[in-house]
């Protein structure tokens, strides 16, 4: 029989223990409702009121008791090395003019794997090397999880 969640605990506490775990990619955790396969070949039917994007470590809040825990499976990503603060910076403007999802990091960025992007930041001069992690990029100022972020709402009466 399968499982049934409608609540997600982000992140998920350090002290529960959870029952199970499936794994996803990025593109994977952008979920409302949706049949998920556990790594024990159980299911879990996940069914939200709205879209949430899961993050690693997130616990789904099983009914009737248990949480299944959310990992980031890895991912073929570019690992993006700048020469220096001020050309990450560069860097980061040319992937945002693209609107590639993107994971920042102090020293590097990380991005999914695309041979023409690859090309035009190496012309940049980035040392760009192929990984495998989990992939956690920024979500964007339009994805702020469905809030009117930046809109002011006047109600006269």
């Amino acid at each position: 029989m399968p499982y049934r969640s409608t609540e997600v605990l982000s992140p998920g506490p350090a002290d529960i223990a959870p029952l199970h775990s499936v794994t996803l990619t990025h593109d994977a955790r952008h979920l409302r409702r949706k049949l998920l396969h556990l790594e024990n070949d159980d299911v879990v039917m996940l069914d939200l009121k709205e879209a949430v994007m899961l993050a690693d470590g997130d616990l789904l809040v099983l009914e009737g008791g248990g949480h299944i825990r959310i990992a980031a499976a890895p991912e073929a990503l570019y690992e993006i090395r700048p020469r220096d603060a001020m050309h990450l910076i560069e860097l980061a403007w040319h992937l945002g003019n693209r609107h590639l999802p993107a994971q920042f990091e102090e020293s590097r960025i990380l991005i999914v794997r695309d041979p023409v992007i690859r090309q035009m930041l190496e012309g940049l001069g980035a040392a760009v090397n192929e990984v495998s992690l989990p992939f956690h990029p920024l979500r964007g100022a339009y994805h702020a999880g469905g809030h009117n972020h930046g809109h002011n709402h006047h109600h006269h009466g």
